[in-house]
């Protein structure tokens, strides 16, 4: 075991199947999948005509988040069309940057070769993770550009060929559309990883002041987090169904 501070920038594997590797930041995306699924699922089988109050809280939620959506968008149905998406992100981030303070959390493990391997870590921390998630965004956003818009329309954002100005705009457009894959990993990886270290030095030089206030900020920061990787997926998704300048 090494004495004092250590920080672990890539996920520890634990293990692997058929040579696919098993690491805790994964063993806790599985868990927080579950924990989502079981709670749809016992959820929606104790609705009721009169809601309680989890019922009303969830709904009153809900119903204003496709009301917002509604307006971005400016059209009911691609809202009730992107709102599973949109939501479930934001519930996976931040339950996952939730759970991450729970006892046990990167606290509970094994040691093997003088290492201390932790059986989970916040998926957050991991960029392979959040790489994955702003893969499926980037990817939801050029699908829908394309398919409401056309292939050749949607393509005209970025390549103009009708002046110089045109082509400039349109491949310093392309360039920003690429970044996003970076934007949307590296922020949200960067965000709560330095959140994560910013504890473990508060807790190693001064334990008993620092950490809990620290925790209770981080605790927001993460959902903080997970609304803006939601947010910035809908606003993208506007932007992408947007028809051109000259279009018409």
């Amino acid at each position: 075991m090494h004495s004092g501070i250590e920080v672990v920038l890539k996920a520890e594997q634990l293990g692997s199947v058929f040579g696919f590797p098993i690491t805790n930041s994964l063993i806790m995306a599985w868990i927080v999948m579950a924990l989502l699924i079981g709670f749809a699922y016992f959820f929606g089988r104790s609705l009721s005509l009169v809601p309680g109050r989890l019922q009303a809280g969830v709904e009153w939620a809900f119903e204003g988040s496709l009301v917002y959506m509604t307006e971005v968008l400016e059209s009911k149905a691609l809202a009730q069309r992107f709102f599973p998406l949109v939501a479930s992100i934001f519930l996976f981030i931040a339950v996952i940057n939730e759970v991450e303070f729970f006892p046990g959390v990167g606290s509970l493990g094994l040691v093997h070769s003088s290492e201390f391997l932790p059986f989970l870590r916040a998926s957050t921390t991991d960029l392979n993770f959040t790489l994955a998630l702003a893969l499926i965004a980037f990817f939801t956003i050029e699908v829908t550009g394309i398919t409401m818009l056309g292939i050749s329309t949607y393509a005209r954002k970025y390549v103009n060929l009708k002046s110089p100005i045109g082509f400039a705009v349109g491949l310093i457009e392309l360039v920003s559309n690429l970044g996003r894959l970076i934007s949307f990993s590296f922020r949200l990886f960067g965000n709560i990883f330095a959140g994560e270290v910013l504890i473990m030095v508060a807790s190693y030089f001064v334990p008993y002041i620092l950490p809990a206030p620290l925790m209770g900020f981080e605790m927001f920061i993460g959902l903080v987090q997970a609304l803006v990787f939601a947010m910035l997926t809908l606003f993208f998704i506007k932007l992408a169904i947007a028809e051109p300048e000259g279009a018409h």
